[in-house]
C-alpha cells in the first residue's frame, strides 16, 4: 500500500485531547483542560433554533451563509469596533473559527510560504499552516512581561518567504490581551513587508479591566486582514459550530471556494441561532463574562499563594502559571497531577517551546470545582517541594 500524506503524518495528535481523554475515563477527576464554557447556551438562542426547525428551515443556505446573519454580523462589528464590512461579499459564515482558520490558510498560501505567529499559541495554528503547504514560524514571548507580543521578535522572524502574520488576542493559552499600541506596530510591520494579517478574535468579548482592540479597525489594517470571529466562547455555543470570516471581497471569494467544495455551508439552524445571539444575547454575554471574571480573580490569587507564579490574564478564560518552582517539566507536572490528585490541566509545551515550564488551566468550570481543584493542586505542590 502506498504511504499516506506526509504533511498529516508529521503532525502529532492534539496534546490537549490526550489529557482530556484520560481524564474522561477517571472517576472523581476535575478537568481544567478543555476550553469550553460550562454554561448551557442561553434558552432564547436555543429556542430560535427549535423554532427554525419547526418552521422547516432544514435546507442548504448560500455558500456565504444566510444574508440576514451576515447583515447582523456587519452591524455588530460596525457598532462595536467601527469597522465596515459589506454583507454581500466581505463576510463568510463558517463552521466555527476552526474552519475559518483552515480555509484562510488554504486561500492565502502557496507551497513554502511562511506564517509567523507568537508562541505560546493555540495548538491548531502550526498544523493548519502545514496542511495548507506552508511553513509555521514561531516568534517567542516571555512570561516575565506577561507574554506580551514583541515587535522586534516578530521582525526577526520575518523572511522573504513570509506571507502572513497570525494573531490571537485575547490569547489562548495565556489570556494575554495585546495593547492597541503593540497591535498598531504589528500592522505597520505588516504594511512595511506587504504581509497579510489573520486575526483570530474568538475571545473578543471576554476581556477584563481593559478593552479589546479589533485589528481590522486599525489604520492600514483592513485591506490586508482576515478577521475571524464566532459564537462558541462568548455565547456558550461550542457545539453549534458557527463562526465567520471578514475580509476584502477577493480574499473572501477565495475562501468561499474552499468552503464551497468542502463544507458547502454552515447548518441553517445554527445560523438562525446565531442571528438570535447577535440580536438579543448581550445581557447573557455580560452575565457570563462577570462570572468568568470572578473565577479569574480567585484562581490567580490562589495559584500565587500556592507558589505557582501566575500573571493575571486580561482575557479569555485561561491562566498560564509557571510550575518551575516544582522542578518538574510541563509534561511531568501534568501527568503526575492527573494520576496523584485527579486534576487535569494542559502542559504548556503543547503550545510551543515558549510554553515549557507552564501549564494551562481553564476557569470555564464552576467555582466549587475550581476551589476543589486548587486544594488538590496545593496538596500536590506541597508534596513535590518538600
Amino acid at each position: 500500500m502506498k504511504p499516506l500524506s506526509q504533511a498529516v503524518a508529521s503532525v502529532p495528535p492534539s496534546g490537549i485531547r490526550r489529557f482530556f481523554d484520560i481524564a474522561a475515563q477517571m472517576e472523581d477527576c476535575i478537568s481544567l483542560g478543555v476550553g469550553e464554557p460550562d454554561f448551557v447556551t442561553p434558552w432564547h438562542i436555543r429556542e430560535a433554533a427549535i423554532w427554525a426547525i419547526e418552521k422547516g428551515f432544514t435546507t442548504y443556505t448560500s455558500n456565504y451563509g444566510l444574508f440576514t446573519l451576515r447583515q447582523r454580523i456587519a452591524a455588530h462589528l460596525r457598532n462595536r469596533y467601527g469597522v465596515q464590512y459589506a454583507p454581500e461579499n466581505e463576510i463568510l459564515v463558517t463552521v466555527g473559527v476552526s474552519e475559518g482558520l483552515d480555509i484562510a490558510m488554504r486561500a492565502l498560501l502557496n507551497p513554502g510560504d511562511e506564517v509567523v505567529f507568537f508562541e505560546p499559541s493555540y495548538v491548531s495554528y502550526a498544523p493548519c499552516v502545514l496542511f495548507a503547504g506552508g511553513k509555521p514560524v514561531a516568534a517567542p514571548t516571555d512570561y516575565r512581561n506577561g507574554f506580551q507580543p514583541g515587535v522586534e521578535q516578530l521582525r526577526e522572524a520575518i523572511t522573504p518567504r513570509t506571507k502572513a502574520i497570525l494573531l490571537c488576542y485575547p490569547s489562548n493559552p495565556t489570556g494575554t490581551v495585546a495593547s492597541r499600541q503593540v497591535l498598531e506596530a504589528v500592522v505597520r510591520l505588516a504594511v512595511e513587508h506587504d504581509l497579510f494579517l489573520v486575526s483570530d478574535e474568538i475571545y473578543d468579548r471576554l476581556v477584563y479591566d481593559t478593552q479589546h482592540t479589533c485589528v481590522a479597525s486599525l489604520p492600514g489594517a483592513q485591506e490586508r486582514t482576515i478577521l475571524l470571529g464566532g459564537f462558541s466562547k462568548s455565547y456558550a455555543m461550542t457545539g453549534w459550530r458557527i463562526g465567520y470570516a471578514c475580509a476584502p471581497a477577493p480574499i473572501i471569494e477565495m475562501m468561499m471556494k474552499v468552503h464551497q467544495y468542502t463544507t458547502l455551508c454552515a447548518p441553517i439552524a445554527a445560523q438562525k441561532a446565531a442571528e438570535e445571539a447577535l440580536e438579543r444575547g448581550e445581557p447573557e454575554v455580560e452575565r457570563m463574562r462577570r462570572e468568568y471574571d470572578r473565577r479569574r480573580l480567585l484562581i490567580v490569587e490562589r495559584l500565587n499563594d500556592i507558589g505557582l507564579e501566575c500573571v493575571p490574564p486580561q482575557g479569555a478564560f485561561y491562566v498560564f502559571p509557571s510550575i518551575r518552582c516544582t522542578g518538574l517539566s510541563s509534561e511531568q507536572f501534568t501527568e503526575q497531577l492527573l494520576w496523584e490528585e485527579r486534576v487535569a490541566v494542559v502542559p504548556g509545551n503543547v503550545f510551543g517551546a515558549s510554553g515549557e515550564g507552564h501549564v494551562r488551566l481553564s476557569y470555564a468550570t464552576s467555582l466549587p470545582r475550581i476551589e476543589e481543584a486548587l486544594q488538590r493542586i496545593e496538596r500536590f505542590v506541597s508534596k513535590g517541594r518538600r
